[in-house]
């Protein structure tokens, strides 16, 4: 059994305040691997840093799948259209016109109202709320995908897994690092036109099962090896395509590549079997705070990003290996304290963090 606090699984609150800084460090790294030159000491940095946090998203996923999908929990329709839905789709809304005036300049009632038409008709959003879209999609299946759940066997799950895997991870990066070798399998892939498992619609699945069951130590420890491959993978992998390509190379960064897929299914049982099983209890209560309010930290956390590029602060403003980390708490701190205080705003803040 999971142990909990106050109804929360332990683990699952860890994940979400580790992924959650996984996420910052992704985004302060973003703009230095796209943009200096690969063969520099400094992109290697960031490649590291970078590569070693692309499970972050993967892990949101399945953090939402280990909750939604749980046929336990009650879920009405209802609930799940006009509370969970509703709930993502005004954070939406709302965010894309707070950004959209940030990235205006333009504060007048002018420029709000402009930024706010913007808003509702989702045009050009801020690129970290495209997660917000992709949650959206997984909500409008998540009652036939609870049904699944309810009815799958663990074979059956086993099956959906190598279904997914194929389709939805190995092939797609297999057509892009390889695209002449398999063009015959490339024309196969697209006549079954298999899309149920497409997407990240495995990694919501894979969230209920790996909460659900347990696993053996043998099969823990394969999971371990392959994601320790898969983060070597990801890391060496993309700066090896990199130098050969003389320019940056993303195929290995891709959320749904068999690297980052082996590495974030490693660190969801790692942080279930090892991490989360402290009995701190005082410890679990403070990180269940931080977890509650993690979708807030993810929402605001580009906003100190921004001032701080505004200010001429980014991860190259010094050593990469001291930069990272210390914007890093800077933008993390910084993004809790407002995510926090908006949270507590009457009526409306929970529906924006």
């Amino acid at each position: 059994m999971s142990q909990k606090i106050n109804g929360r699984v332990a683990y699952a609150d860890l994940l979400r305040v580790f992924a959650t800084i996984a996420v910052i460090v992704l985004h302060l790294c973003a703009n230095p691997v796209m943009g200096l030159s690969v063969s520099s000491q400094a992109w290697q940095i960031f490649n590291i840093y970078d590569g070693l946090v692309r499970w972050c998203v993967p892990v949101f996923v399945m953090l939402s799948g280990m909750f939604m999908l749980d046929p336990k929990r009650p879920l009405p329709l209802v609930k799940l259209l006009f509370h969970n839905a509703l709930r993502i789709l005004i954070s939406l809304v709302f965010w894309i016109w707070v950004y959209a005036v940030v990235d205006s300049g333009n504060y007048s009632p002018a420029g709000l109202w402009n930024a706010f038409l913007h808003a509702i008709g989702f045009g050009d959003y801020h690129f970290h709320l495209w997660f917000l879209f992709m949650i959206l999609g997984l909500y409008l299946v998540t009652p036939i995908l609870r049904a699944f759940c309810r009815g799958a066997s663990r074979s059956d799950f086993h099956y959906f897994f190598l279904i997914a895997f194929l389709f939805a991870s190995l092939l797609p990066t297999a057509f892009t690092l390889w695209p002449n070798a398999t063009n015959l399998v490339h024309i196969w892939y697209d006549r079954l036109s298999v899309r149920l498992v497409l997407g990240y619609v495995g990694y919501y699945v894979a969230g209920y099962y790996l909460k659900e069951y347990t696993i053996s130590r043998l099969a823990e420890a394969v999971i371990y090896v392959l994601g320790v491959l898969g983060a070597v993978a990801t890391v060496w992998g993309t700066s090896l395509l990199s130098r050969q390509a003389g320019g940056f190379v993303q195929i290995l960064y891709d959320y749904t590549s068999p690297n980052v897929c082996a590495f974030a299914v490693a660190i969801v049982v790692l942080f279930r079997y090892v991490l989360g099983v402290s009995e701190e209890r005082s410890r679990r209560q403070r990180l269940s705070g931080v977890a509650k309010i993690s979708f807030g930290i993810y929402l605001v956390h580009e906003l100190f990003i921004i001032l701080l590029k505004n200010f001429g602060i980014t991860a190259l403003s010094f050593a990469p290996v001291a930069s990272v980390p210390a914007l890093t708490a800077v933008v993390f701190l910084c993004s809790f304290a407002v995510a926090w205080l908006i949270s507590k705003i009457p009526f409306v803040g929970h529906y924006l963090t």
